[in-house]
């Protein structure tokens, strides 16, 4: 078994090396893909490095991130979200091999009432999104001929991690301000990159890495319930409170202000709730109650632990 994980500096690429060391396969090949192995934006690179590496498993937890940015490395972006997975497709379909590729709420604009779920239209607001939505077309245009691959596109919001995030950013400036104002009317999950990396794990591997087969597709991966990111701030200082941290600001003094005062170059939605039927009736047909009680966690639980973990380790 050969897997390739892409983007092993980012928070889910980091959270994928933490938990594939803990299992201790000597049956496995694991490949670690940072820039500096392969560079996604190259595609001729990129090709010449799924040739020789030959992977059963190509899991893409890279991409272009940098939202606002984005807006002007129109290029690059389109490179890496959006030509770089139909590349990786490509590969999977022709050569009977699995991809694991991660997508983003901002590929709705964020006016639906209510969930989203895999089959509601796209329709981003900015290059980023555009880029992702693009990303995941490509891919589903690759597998809808037969082949013997097989792909999973898992959607998912607000991941935090080992590296630099929102939660981090807000205790950092909760230590030095009495007070912080944080945007309260954008709903969305918070998703934990250790929690995403379980769950991708539980869906296409077993205990003895063999891959399983599931139904390709789109699938929203977020952990159960809902907030905003005043919301988050809140209790990510109150979980910081409660394990011994001394803040200036603590949660109350955390004020909830409307996205329309924090203007951004680019366009946020408004909301990024996630409907996760369907991908918690394709871990409960592997028929292990504790993979499905891990995919219903709640996002609280999770920040709560992230936080307690960043204190344990000093980082806060």
């Amino acid at each position: 078994m050969n897997i390739l994980v892409f983007g092993k500096d980012g928070q889910l690429g980091k959270a994928f090396q933490k938990l594939f060391d803990s299992m201790h396969s000597t049956e496995v090949h694991i490949q670690y893909v940072g820039r500096e192995q392969c560079d996604l934006s190259n595609s001729a690179v990129l090709l010449d490095f799924l040739r020789q590496s030959k992977p059963d498993l190509i899991i893409n937890a890279a991409a272009y991130t940098a939202v606002d940015k984005a807006e002007t490395e129109v290029e690059v972006a389109f490179a890496i979200n959006a030509k770089a997975p139909e590349l990786m497709a490509l590969y999977a379909a022709e050569h009977g091999a699995t991809l694991l590729h991660y997508s983003t709420d901002y590929v709705f604009d964020g006016n639906k009432e209510g969930f989203y779920v895999e089959a509601d239209p796209r329709n981003p607001l900015g290059i980023y999104g555009k880029t992702k939505a693009a990303g995941e077309e490509a891919i589903e245009k690759v597998f809808s001929i037969p082949n013997q691959g097989q792909y999973a596109i898992l959607r998912t919001s607000w991941v935090y991690g080992d590296g630099s995030n929102f939660i981090r950013t807000i205790l950092r400036l909760a230590k030095e301000r009495e007070e912080l104002k944080v945007i309260a009317d954008q709903y969305g999950v918070p998703t934990s990159a250790e929690w995403l990396a379980q769950v991708s794990f539980n869906l296409a591997l077993d205990q003895h890495f063999n891959l399983r087969k599931f139904s390709s597709g789109i699938y929203h991966a977020v952990p159960a319930g809902e907030t905003t990111w005043h919301g988050l701030a809140r209790l990510a200082a109150q979980a910081a409170i409660d394990v011994g941290i001394a803040l200036m600001a603590g949660s109350e003094a955390i004020r909830p202000i409307p996205a329309v005062e924090y203007p951004l170059p680019a366009p946020r939605p408004t909301n990024s709730r996630m409907d996760t039927a369907k991908l918690r009736k394709a871990i409960e047909s592997i028929g292990d109650m504790s993979k499905l009680e891990h995919c219903k966690r709640l996002w609280g639980d999770e920040v709560q632990a992230y936080v307690a973990r960043l204190a344990q380790d000093g980082l806060i």
